[in-house]
C-alpha cells in the first residue's frame, strides 16, 4: 500500500474519530483538579488569641528604671503593656497569622473518585460502552452498505440510488454520512441506528461525569488553568449529545414509517413516490420495525410496491 493511501479522507476521518473518542475518555478518567491551591484570606485575630512575647527588635532591650532592680523592672514593663491599649494594634499586627493556602472547592470527575475508592465496576462498564460504540462506528464505516452489482442487473432496483461520493449504487439508499465516510443503506442502516443509540448513552454519561468534576471559583485565571480542559470537554460532549439526539430521533421516525432520508426529503423528485399520495412501503409500526431490524417479513421492495399499486387500483 502506498504511503499516500493513509491520507485518504476515510482513513483520516476514522482516525480522527478514534483519537477524539479515546482523548475524551482519558480526560474523564485522569483529570484531577484537587492538587491546586489558592491563597486564602487572612484571619483576623480574636480577643482570646494568646499573644507571644514581642520581639526585642520592636520594643528594644528592657532597661531597668533607676532605683528599681531588674526583676521589678520586668514586672512593671509587663503591667505597662497590659494597661496601654495603644500597643494592641502593634501587637495584633505582629501576632497576626500569615495567610495559609487553602484548597478551593474543586472535585475530580466521578470516574476518578470511583477508581480511588476501588469501585471498578462502573468505570469498566463505561469503558466497555465506549469500546462498543467505537466498534459499531467502525462496522458502519467499513461494511458494505448494500452496493448494487450492475453486471447481472443493469436496471437500478427500486429504492436504490447512485451515490456521487462513493460512485456506486446503494440499495435502499438513506444518505451518505461524511462522519462515517460511507453510505448508509440497506445492509448497514440497522447497525447505524444501534450505533446512534449506544453513542447517545455514552455521550450523556460522559456529560454527567464531566459536570461532576466542575467547580466554579475565583480567580478565573486559576480556574481556567485547573478546569479549562474539563470544561471544554463538557461543551464538546454537549454539542455531540445534541447532534446524536436529533439524529436518533429522526431515524427512529423514518424507521417507524419505513422510509429513508432521501425519500423523505426528495419525494417530489422520485418517480415511484411522485405518483402516490402516501408511502407505498408503510406496513404499520410493528411490521416496519420487524422488517428493519430482523428482515421479517422478507420480500423485495418491488413486490411491496406492486401490492400497494394493486390495492390502490382496487380502491379506485
Amino acid at each position: 500500500m502506498a504511503p499516500w493511501a493513509l491520507l485518504r479522507p476515510g482513513v483520516l476521518v476514522r482516525t480522527g474519530h478514534t483519537v477524539l473518542t479515546w482523548g475524551i475518555t482519558l480526560v474523564l478518567f485522569l483529570h484531577d483538579t484537587d492538587t491546586l491551591s489558592v491563597p486564602g484570606p487572612t484571619r483576623c485575630p480574636r480577643s482570646d488569641d494568646r499573644l507571644e512575647p514581642l520581639s526585642p527588635l520592636i520594643l528594644g532591650p528592657a532597661r531597668p528604671f533607676p532605683g528599681i532592680d531588674s526583676q521589678d523592672s520586668e514586672d512593671q514593663l509587663d503591667e505597662g503593656l497590659a494597661s496601654r491599649p495603644a500597643l494592641w494594634p502593634l501587637a495584633a499586627q505582629v501576632q497576626a497569622p500569615q495567610p495559609q493556602p487553602h484548597s478551593p472547592p474543586l472535585a475530580s470527575p466521578a470516574l476518578r473518585q470511583w477508581e480511588e475508592q476501588g469501585e471498578l465496576l462502573v468505570p469498566l462498564t463505561f469503558l466497555l460502552l465506549v469500546l462498543g460504540s467505537l466498534l459499531l462506528y467502525l462496522a458502519v464505516s467499513l461494511m458494505d452498505p448494500g452496493y448494487v452489482n450492475v453486471l447481472p442487473q443493469p436496471q437500478q432496483p427500486l429504492r436504490a440510488r447512485h451515490c456521487r461520493e462513493c460512485r456506486r449504487c446503494v440499495r435502499r439508499y438513506d444518505h451518505h454520512c461524511p462522519w462515517m465516510e460511507n453510505c448508509v443503506g440497506e445492509r448497514n442502516h440497522p447497525v447505524f441506528v444501534a450505533y446512534l443509540a449506544l453513542q447517545l448513552v455514552v455521550l450523556l454519561w460522559g456529560l454527567y461525569l464531566a459536570w461532576s468534576g466542575l467547580r466554579f471559583f475565583r480567580p478565573w485565571g486559576l480556574w481556567l488553568r485547573s478546569s479549562g480542559l474539563l470544561f471544554a470537554t463538557f461543551l464538546l460532549l454537549s454539542l455531540f449529545s445534541l447532534v446524536a439526539s436529533l439524529l436518533l430521533a429522526s431515524h427512529l421516525y423514518l424507521v417507524a414509517s419505513n422510509t429513508t432520508t432521501w425519500e423523505f426529503i426528495s419525494s417530489h423528485r422520485i418517480a415511484y413516490l411522485r405518483q402516490r399520495p402516501g408511502n407505498p412501503f408503510d406496513r404499520g409500526l410493528t411490521r416496519n420495525l420487524a422488517h428493519f431490524f430482523c428482515g421479517w417479513p422478507s420480500g423485495s421492495w418491488e413486490t411491496l410496491w406492486a401490492e400497494d399499486e394493486e390495492g390502490s387500483s382496487q380502491d379506485v
